[in-house]
Parts: C-alpha cells; sequence; structure tokens
C-alpha cells in the first residue's frame, strides 16, 4: 500500500484501480468524485468491470454502501451482504446477488462536512475485512481526499492526460445524466435533488440503465410532466412507492 501511496502522489501513471485492488485483496475497487449542484457521483476509477456495474448500480438507485457512506460520512463495512436486512437496500440487495457481489465496504472521501467523492470495496469471498485491509483502505481515502481537496481533483494538481486518468469506464454517462436532470427539474419545476429522484424511479420502473433513459431526456425523446412522459412514478417517486 505504501507504494502505491507514492505512486499516487507521483501520479506515475497505470491503472491506479487495479493496483488499488490487488495490494487491498479486493475483488474489486471504484473512486467517484462527487460533482454538479446535485453532487452526483462520477466514476474516475474501476477495476474489474464488475465494480463499475456495481458503481452504476448503486448511482440509479441510491442505495447502497457508497451512497450511504457519503450521507454520512463514515465508512460502510457490509463484507457479507447476505447478513444485511433485507429492509436497508431492498432493491440494491437481490441485484447485487444477482451480480455475483459478496460483499462491499464504502469509504468518503472527505473532512469533516466536506465530501468530495467515495471510494467503493468490493470483498473478496471470504465475506469479510481485515485490521489491515481496513487501514489501508482508510489510508487510501485520506490520501485521495487530500489530492483531490489541495491538488483541483488531480495528483499534482495538474490537469490529467490520457495516460494519468483512467477512460471513464463504458455504460457510465453522467455528464448527460446532470444535463437531463436539470432538464427535469425546469420541465417538473422541483429542486434538481427531486429531478434525480424522478429520473431513477424512471430507470428503475423502465429496468433501463440511468444513462440510457437520460439521453431519451436529452434528446427530447422523453419528457417529464407532458405527453412524451409515460412514468414519472415509481419506487422512488415522491408520490409514494418504497423511497
Amino acid at each position: 500500500m505504501a507504494e502505491v501511496l507514492r505512486s499516487l502522489r507521483l501520479d506515475a501513471g497505470g491503472d491506479p484501480a487495479q493496483a488499488c485492488a490487488r495490494v487491498l485483496g479486493a475483488e474489486g475497487v471504484a473512486l467517484s468524485l462527487l460533482v454538479g449542484a446535485d453532487r452526483t457521483a462520477e466514476p474516475l476509477w474501476c477495476h474489474p468491470e464488475l465494480s463499475a456495474r456495481f458503481e452504476e448500480l448503486q448511482f440509479t438507485l441510491g442505495e447502497g454502501p457508497g451512497p450511504d457512506a457519503v450521507r454520512t460520512g463514515s465508512p460502510v463495512l457490509e463484507p457479507d451482504l447476505e447478513r444485511v436486512r433485507p429492509e436497508r437496500w431492498p432493491v440494491l440487495l437481490p441485484a447485487a446477488r444477482d451480480m455475483g457481489v459478496q460483499g462491499v465496504c464504502g469509504f468518503p472521501l472527505g473532512i469533516g462536512a466536506i465530501r468530495v467523492g467515495v471510494l467503493t470495496v468490493l470483498c473478496d469471498g471470504d465475506r469479510r475485512i481485515s485490521e489491515q485491509q481496513f487501514t489501508d483502505a482508510t489510508a487510501l481515502a485520506a490520501v485521495l481526499t487530500g489530492a483531490f481537496l489541495n491538488g483541483n481533483g488531480h495528483v499534482n494538481g495538474t490537469a490529467p492526460g490520457p495516460d494519468r486518468m483512467p477512460a471513464w469506464p463504458t455504460g457510465l454517462n453522467r455528464p448527460v445524466v446532470h444535463q437531463a436532470t436539470g432538464m427535469i427539474s425546469v420541465q417538473l419545476g422541483v429542486s434538481i435533488q427531486e429531478a434525480l429522484l424522478r429520473l431513477r424511479a424512471h430507470a428503475y420502473g423502465s429496468e433501463r440503465p440511468l444513462g440510457e433513459v437520460a439521453e431519451d431526456v436529452v434528446a427530447r425523446r422523453l419528457r417529464f410532466g407532458g405527453e412524451l412522459d409515460d412514468d414519472i412514478s415509481g419506487p422512488y417517486s415522491p408520490e409514494g412507492g418504497k423511497g
């Protein structure tokens, strides 16, 4: 871990997510930053592809260790999802099980009330997290927090080139989600937070990726609060349901 932390400070290139997963002994690692007025999570590092899929699931549903860690500002450790109460994450748990995700831990990036991101760690088949793994993950989160707070989002304060930051995983379309959220906010006359809730509800209800639904909104194939909107309610809508 010391070598990984040193490489991050030096901006040594390579795939930091893969390196972090290796030293943590984890099935996967994902790093997301909170951006925009709605403070949505933009993925920067994901390894392997399963981590990218799970980050998208958490983002779409607003459930899971990652969102909870951001809300509370404290690590959320659930290395064995089979032991989590079903009512805690009623939609995420069965979906994670279908993906083959056995345990997840979320480590917030931030200082005090300031939140800048979240580090999500997929646990291995042992369904536990050792004291050393917790210490290493906490140290990694602290170093990343300092890098993003002191360096304008990038280690050493330099803009990332193609060889510095890994490309965003395919299928994660956060920029279009931000744009769609703003459009829905105007269409319905609601806050950004409620607009994102409506967008999530529609994606869940139609069983489509959030990015795809957002693209339809931006392309004006789907309008909320108008004749093109065929479903603005759902389990996470303000009108009722689970959320």
